[in-house]
């Protein structure tokens, strides 16, 4: 077998299993086995036949059973982790991925591989080793740097590719957790490990690993079980419920920790993070361009952005902390607001600095920066002043571990000179961070949980995107992760405040799709709050945005059934009704939202058009003219005031609108217009030149003729002979 049709026999016996389906799932497992080598796994499998054979036996017999139901799952989980190991069995002798590269130097090794008892009792002796070895000579000190390095590399490896623990690795694994003599940043590289280990082939056990983890006194471990935890239960929530120990282990955990909090904050992180190629874009193409722009004046850069387009921005300003505060013309402003948010603004500078040596090594991505690892001593150079101001850079929460290892790479391998320069202006940028107060604040912000969590999903979002075998790996950042449908966190998030908070969330990043689903998931709900007028606008708006014009009427009608005459939705309501053609109803509404403002040019716009629409045309023309008054040289009310005289026989009126027009700043249809408007005063000559330079700037000869057509009527009406039409329009 080859490796494709591995995975998609394994895919199929997964599907097999998770319905219900186990006679059809054992029987395509067991002609998964028949060339299987190992004989544990083989007699695994054949007590799981065996044991079902039974139930199905007792069933048949009509023997009561109070435990089935317990069987039934326990042996849809055996099968389960059964049919994952065959399938690692199999693409350990066809697949040249790293992970199975490993997996079979592994297994030459055999009993000879080190134990994490072993590698831990290596990993706590470090400190004193290091301080005794600085008592003798470099060399010395060089030898425990590298076993413990060599130690590190060992404990990642060994923890990311063993598949299944037994109990007696869970223990020393507990052990290692447990320990006071293991350095935080090895703790930390044990915790990816597992994490890594479990994204690649399930193993409740390891679970359990890192729910110790998030329960760690200490900030940095606990937040790497979270994020562990959070990707895990994502990835297997269809298999978790058949484990009663990890459901009991949630409940625990949520008595003694704010375990709904923390998640939510995990979701939202990871949403973040998916956000990054967009953001990456936006640095790209518009914040580092304007930056560079006005480099020379940079503290002197003043805020205020004017807005020229007038309908740009139609969300709510009532909605409070729903949508980033817009027109932020500073780049420098909006890149830092972003930061602050946690969003990662470093993708697109460090991007290309992942090709030192470093990275070559796979546990290296998720290894927290250290000043005491090899490779920056290796590298790193006494500069008095200059050395402590990287010390506060590398210790600073802005950048992510791996880009902490970028930075102080590419610093090192610059010339003196532009090292100088560099140091020079990040001293002069920083103003004053030197101080001790704001240092003071600086690691406070450092070790808070959200800084902690928001920077290792930056490192876990570089290894999928940017190491050198990353086509190896299954990115998790493009699943679609919503914790709040995991089964086994229902009874955690899966109620209004979560959901409601999501939505919010979405809500203001344009995600309109998951916006609405949400919150339509809140409407089902028995124990939702009461609803408000904001709820319906909010789903209106992400309605609307959607093209679902009629349900966010709907939706728009509510929330003025709650709150009648807020000028915000009968604006919306007049919008969608006039998109949807409905134009005596968005009549009502503009005329509304005119009561509270009556000399806004859009709406003395859009009455207008409604009312040309509903061919109210005097009126129409009176509003047309007030916009004329209201806005010099608008194009917009020229139109309307042309058309409306065109067809209320008003053709000299009609055709100096047109002319002035035509002056300016003329579209296609203008010169359409201003052809039946010449045709119809008898001015032939002037109405095929206006025809003609309307069918040359149109799209194509039969959207011209479309055009054409749609506006016969009033051709017609105006005194234009029928038969005539074929006619014009050949001569154009």
């Amino acid at each position: 077998m080859n490796e494709q049709t591995i995975n998609q026999q394994h895919t199929q016996i997964l599907l097999l299993i998770h319905e219900k389906r186990l006679k059809e799932a054992l029987y395509q497992l067991e002609s998964y086995f028949w060339q299987c080598s190992d004989w544990n796994l083989k007699n695994r499998f054949e007590q799981i036949q065996l044991a079902y054979s039974y139930m199905l036996q007792y069933m048949q017999e009509g023997i009561a059973d109070p435990e089935r139901k317990k069987l039934y799952a326990k042996i849809q989980a055996d099968t389960l982790e059964v049919t994952d190991q065959i399938r690692l069995l199999y693409l350990d002798q066809q697949s040249n991925h790293l992970y199975h590269e490993y997996r079979r130097k592994q297994a030459f090794v055999g009993s000879n591989q080190p134990q994490i008892e072993k590698m831990r009792l290596v990993l706590e002796s470090f400190t004193d080793d290091l301080a005794v070895s600085c008592l003798l000579n470099e060399q010395h000190q060089n030898e425990v740097l590298m076993r413990h390095e060599e130690t590190q590399k060992l404990l990642f490896i060994h923890t990311w590719t063993n598949s299944s623990w037994n109990l007696t690795e869970a223990e020393q694994a507990k052990a290692m957790l447990a320990s006071e003599l293991v350095q935080e940043n090895d703790l930390c590289l044990f915790v990816s490990a597992v994490t890594m280990s479990l994204l690649a082939c399930f193993d409740v056990r390891k679970l359990l690993c890192l729910f110790d983890a998030y329960q760690h006194s200490n900030v940095q471990i606990s937040q790497r079980g979270l994020v562990g935890m959070a990707f895990v239960l994502h990835r297997y929530a269809d298999r978790l419920k058949l484990y009663p120990e990890i459901e009991n282990r949630l409940a625990s955990i949520s008595e003694a920790k704010p375990l709904d909090e923390d998640l939510m904050l995990i979701q939202r992180q990871i949403l973040l993070c998916q956000e990054t190629e967009k953001i990456d874009k936006k640095m790209r193409e518009e914040i580092i361009p304007e930056m560079m722009k006005n480099v020379s004046s940079i503290r002197n850069m003043k805020f205020g952005f004017e807005e020229s387009d007038e309908e740009k921005d139609d969300r709510n300003p009532d909605w409070q902390g729903i949508f980033d505060t817009p027109g932020l013309g500073d780049k420098l402003r909006e890149m830092n607001e972003l930061q602050m948010e946690g969003a990662d603004v470093n993708m697109s500078t460090f991007s290309a600095l992942k090709g030192f040596p470093f990275f070559r090594e796979l546990h290296h991505w998720f290894y927290p920066f250290d000043r005491k690892h090899s490779s920056v001593i290796k590298q790193s150079k006494e500069r008095g002043g200059e050395n402590d101001f990287m010390d506060i850079i590398m210790q600073s929460g802005l950048f992510c571990n791996n880009d902490k290892y970028s930075l102080f790479f590419i610093m090192q391998n610059f010339p003196q000179s532009q090292r100088d320069m560099v140091f020079s202006q990040l001293i002069e940028q920083a103003d004053g961070l030197t101080d001790q107060s704001k240092l003071d604040v600086m690691k406070k912000f450092n070790d808070r949980p959200t800084t902690v969590s928001n920077q290792y999903l930056h490192d876990l979002y570089r290894f999928y995107k940017l190491n050198q075998r990353r086509m190896e790996f299954n990115d998790i950042f493009k699943e679609k992760i919503r914790l709040y449908q995991v089964p086994v966190l229902k009874d955690l998030l899966y109620h209004p405040d979560f959901l409601l908070n999501l939505a919010h969330y979405h809500l203001s990043k344009e995600h309109w799709v998951e916006t609405t689903e949400l919150y339509e998931t809140v409407l089902t709900m028995d124990n939702r709050p009461e609803i408000t007028d904001e709820f319906y606008q909010r789903l209106g708006y992400a309605l609307q945005k959607q093209g679902r014009r009629q349900e966010a009427i709907a939706a728009y009608l509510k929330a003025d059934t709650i709150k009648p005459d807020n000028v915000w939705t009968n604006r919306r309501l007049a919008t969608c009704y006039r998109l949807t053609g409905k134009f005596a109803e968005a009549l009502a509404y503009y005329r509304k939202v005119e009561e509270t403002a009556p000399e806004n040019k859009n709406t003395v716009y859009y009455i207008a058009h409604c009312l040309a629409e509903l061919q109210q045309y005097d009126d129409a023309l009176n509003y047309f003219f007030k916009l004329d008054f209201l806005e010099n040289n608008s194009l917009k009310a020229w139109r309307g005031i042309a058309w409306c005289s065109f067809v209320q026989g008003k053709h000299e009126q009609a055709t100096k609108y047109y002319e002035k027009i035509i002056e300016n700043k003329p579209l296609p249809i203008d010169f359409l217009n201003a052809g039946h408007s010449y045709w119809v005063s008898k001015n032939m000559v002037k109405a095929i030149a206006m025809y003609s330079k309307a069918a040359e700037l149109s799209e194509g000869r039969d959207l011209f003729i479309e055009t054409f057509k749609k506006d016969v009527p009033f051709l017609i009406d105006q005194g234009i002979a029928k038969d005539d039409i074929p006619l014009m329009i050949d001569l154009i």
